[in-house]
């Protein structure tokens, strides 16, 4: 959180593959620039209210299609689609169905490598996010991208501007405006200049990389713990319940007054948040020589907050293996005892969207559904997010009512 101290300390992957204009990579000053330009529409629930409906839909629709399903989905990778699509919806536009499939498929490499050591050679994290296949011929080239995964990305961003742009000049300029894609090439500083293209690019590939895989992790061991837990199953199942008998006749779907009433709900995901870790470090780096507790951090080098440290500290919290969402009553973390989306200037700008998503799906879940793990034992793969290595093999039951 010290930002006099230290700077920004991630990767040299990291800072290649999201590019000069990511939060990633750029100063305190310019962070909070673009941060205050971009993100008005992610941060808060009452600016995340008008996408309620939108994430209903999408979570209704995918639950009943995978119970329908005679054959075992994997349930990390369907959660994965149904966040993706929130995400895109959100910063490309409600038309971005068409580019949808586009975009997924190169997001996972780049994902893997963003916290790799920086090494392009095949078999090595970095060189997957950064090549393409022809005729079985990698291309080594570190600085020529043009045809690989970040490279096939910009360009569909590109197109995503083109189209926007042709469609703001034409006469029906209301159409052109549906996604935050639009507010970035709008918004202006204080000297009225407006994001580049390759600016804009940038940020959208961070947010659509990182905003779909917290809440789709976190969804999903949200309900492995709950089903490992009966008593808390019950109890997070009977609060939604309780929320549906409450519901006027006439009204449909979930509102945000509504969501704010699920504490017990609240508690399972920030329980959820703390025992998964879903980001394993915050990376930083010494801008001076920093003396903390008798020890001397030199100048130049990286300091890596290690997240699960933090959170199975019993010193923190008690008992730290029991997944436990009760220690969340009453309880007010201390300052950096509780970072799964950073913490300080540079804590994630999509915190609350990342929530509001997994308590939609949980909702809807937990009235309606349960699931059966083909492999409830399998073992669990740690890095770059922890996840059972079959991607949670499962089949989805729905109950009767």
């Amino acid at each position: 959180m010290d930002t006099e101290q230290f700077a920004l300390g991630y990767p040299a992957s990291t800072k290649h593959l999201t590019g000069k204009k990511s939060f990633h990579s750029i100063s305190v000053a310019e962070h909070k620039r673009l941060r205050k330009l971009t993100t008005s529409s992610i941060t808060g629930h009452e600016a995340l209210a008008m996408y309620i409906e939108y994430i209903q839909n999408i979570v209704i629709t995918s639950l009943d299609k995978w119970a329908r399903n005679d054959k075992p989905i994997e349930f990390l990778t369907e959660m994965r689609k149904i966040a993706f699509k929130v995400i895109t919806h959100i910063f490309l536009g409600s038309d971005s169905d068409s580019i949808l499939g586009s975009v997924e498929k190169y997001y996972t490499d780049i994902l893997y490598g963003l916290k790799s050591s920086a090494i392009n050679i095949p078999g090595f994290a970095f060189h997957r996010a950064l090549k393409v296949e022809e005729d079985n011929i990698y291309e080594l080239n570190l600085m020529f991208l043009s045809d690989q995964a970040r490279n096939k990305l910009l360009k569909i961003l590109q197109t995503v501007l083109d189209e926007r742009r042709e469609m703001r000049e034409s006469k029906d300029k209301q159409k052109a405006k549906r996604g935050m894609i639009d507010l970035m090439m709008e918004v202006e500083d204080e000297n009225g200049k407006k994001l580049e293209d390759a600016d804009i690019k940038d940020l959208l590939l961070m947010f659509l990389l990182a905003g779909h895989e917290s809440s789709a992790h976190a969804a999903m061991w949200a309900i492995l713990y709950l089903h490992q837990h009966p008593e808390m199953l019950q109890k997070a199942k009977e609060e939604q319940e309780g929320i549906m008998k409450r519901r006027p006749s006439t009204q449909k779907g979930l509102n945000l007054i509504e969501i704010k009433q699920m504490e017990y709900l609240a508690k399972v995901i920030d329980e959820t948040l703390r025992r998964t870790n879903l980001s394993f470090a915050n990376f930083r780096q010494a801008k001076v020589d920093v003396t903390i507790k008798g020890y001397t951090i030199p100048k130049g080098w990286k300091v890596l907050v290690w997240n699960r440290g933090v959170h199975m500290d019993p010193e923190n919290y008690p008992h730290p293996n029991q997944y436990d969402p009760s220690r969340w009553e009453n309880h007010v973390a201390k300052p950096g005892a509780f970072i799964p989306f950073g913490a300080g200037p540079r804590i994630c700008p999509g915190a609350d969207l990342a929530k509001l998503e997994i308590s939609i799906f949980l909702h809807y879940f937990l009235l309606n559904y349960k699931l059966e793990q083909l492999n409830p034992g399998c073992r669990i793969v740690y890095l770059p997010i922890p996840k059972p290595s079959d991607n949670c093999l499962a089949k989805v039951i729905k109950l009767r009512s």
